[in-house]
């Protein structure tokens, strides 16, 4: 690869993980002090296990991201891919302010599932623009999914 592109990769990595770092402007804080304090369910991982997984999902997202950019904005279906993208990366920071920062929790999950589907629909125009980028945010998914059952019980365990 270029030294050009492996910039560009970088930058997208780093677009990527300052989303994570937004949302983890609202979650850090709470991490100690509220979330400790709520009722979880049994399948909550340990709380050391999130920043490495999200780590490594926003650096996915960062070369699945690049993947598709590199086919060319005029191509129509790489520019709607990346539109859906931006939608989905806006609603994952949304999810840690409804959830950590404003400890909306019914909202969390009424977004988060709404993250699930734009997630899967980011997925399906990665994949018709570019297969490995597609296939590249299927561990996001996959996650989203269990963060999604643990939004759920959490707001049905702390009414």
């Amino acid at each position: 690869m270029e030294r050009k592109n492996i910039l560009i990769v970088l930058a997208f990595i780093l677009l990527c993980e300052a989303a994570g770092n937004i949302g983890s402007i609202f979650t850090f804080p709470e991490i100690t002090t509220w979330y400790v304090s709520i009722s979880k369910p049994g399948f909550t991982p340990p709380n050391w296990v999130f920043g490495p997984v999200w780590t490594t999902l926003f650096a996915l997202m960062g070369v699945s991201l690049y993947l598709v950019w590199k086919q060319g904005l005029k191509e129509k279906k790489v520019r709607i891919a990346l539109s859906v993208f931006g939608a989905q990366l806006v609603l994952n920071i949304l999810w840690s302010i409804l959830f950590f920062g404003a400890k909306l929790l019914f909202a969390a999950f009424v977004e988060i599932v709404t993250l699930w589907i734009a997630i899967l629909l980011t997925i399906i125009a990665f994949y018709r623009v570019q297969k490995k980028a597609g296939i590249i945010l299927v561990p996001y998914l996959l996650w989203v999914t269990l963060a999604t059952l643990l939004t759920y019980y959490v707001w049905l365990l702390n009414p």
